[in-house]
């Protein structure tokens, strides 16, 4: 059993290898090509005429990620308190499943909602053309909420009853001794769950296609249509060749180094909450 473990351990280490070595391989031959500079903070994307600057899906994938999480932090957060502290035990049995059941749901099925409802709707309030940050942000939104619900609700009841009771022998209300004491308690499994849903925004790919508008230009507004790195990847790949299927694998290597990135500052600020 013990080589199986390890083995086990090992493909999943040699899988992480294979895939550095496969995107540094070839994608930073390319950047050195083009010009790390000029890929990175280049403001045109034009493989017609070997122009290949990312800096606006740069932007655009931190805009969007930056509106999924003002939306799904706040909303996860609060729904992870409701049901670890302040739920009845009925509702909470329907509830519980309702959001395992958003966990499971294909990325694909988001993006045609948001393109069948959020981008209407959008579209007849605002006068304009409904594919936009704002959309993506909003789908984003609700898709990172399964993950951070799950693990903060976790990290809420992890916490030992004696703070709730201490903080109640004190003279706390039950509101209070929720928040003042048993959630700074948990903000370490808390911002695990906000770190993880940071991720799968950054990530995802097949929603921002439908609703985000896919314009590979500098984002202007939330009612502007942009382009994601996930998104550029996965439009362009099925054609390009060459010096543009480098640029595109380049591009991945970006999102990876953001990921890695992401990963890096969580085990900084959970040190530092340990200590």
């Amino acid at each position: 059993m013990k080589a199986i473990f390890f083995a086990s351990a090992f493909m999943s280490v040699f899988s992480v290898l294979l895939i550095c070595i496969f995107l540094f391989a070839n994608g930073l031959p390319a950047m050195a090509e083009i010009g790390f500079l000029e890929f990175l903070l280049g403001r045109e994307w034009r493989p017609g005429n070997d122009i290949y600057g990312i800096f606006p899906m740069i932007i655009g994938s931190l805009y969007v990620t930056a509106g999924a999480l003002a939306i799904g932090v706040p909303i996860g957060v609060l729904t992870a308190v409701f049901m670890a502290r302040f739920c009845p035990a009925k509702l909470y049995k329907i509830i519980k499943p309702v959001i395992n059941l958003l966990a499971g749901i294909p990325s694909v099925v988001y993006g045609f909602f948001g393109l069948m409802v959020i981008v209407p709707f959008i579209r007849n309030t605002f006068k304009v053309s409904g594919t936009s940050m704002l959309a993506a942000s909003v789908v984003l939104g609700i898709m990172i909420l399964p993950t951070i619900i799950g693990m903060s609700e976790a990290a809420i009841r992890a916490v030992p009853d004696s703070y709730y009771e201490g903080s109640l022998a004190l003279g706390a209300s039950h509101e209070r001794s929720v928040f003042y004491s048993m959630l700074p308690a948990a903000k370490s499994g808390i911002l695990s769950s906000i770190i993880l849903g940071m991720g799968r925004a950054v990530g995802e790919t097949m929603a921002v296609v439908m609703v985000a508008g896919n314009q590979a230009v500098m984002p202007s507004g939330l009612l502007k249509g942009l382009r994601t790195l996930t998104a550029n990847i996965v439009m362009e790949m099925g054609y390009a060749a060459d010096l543009h299927r480098e640029a595109l694998i380049a591009t991945a290597v970006v999102l990876f180094v953001f990921i890695l990135i992401i990963n890096l500052i969580f085990s900084v600020i959970k040190k530092g909450i340990k200590s």
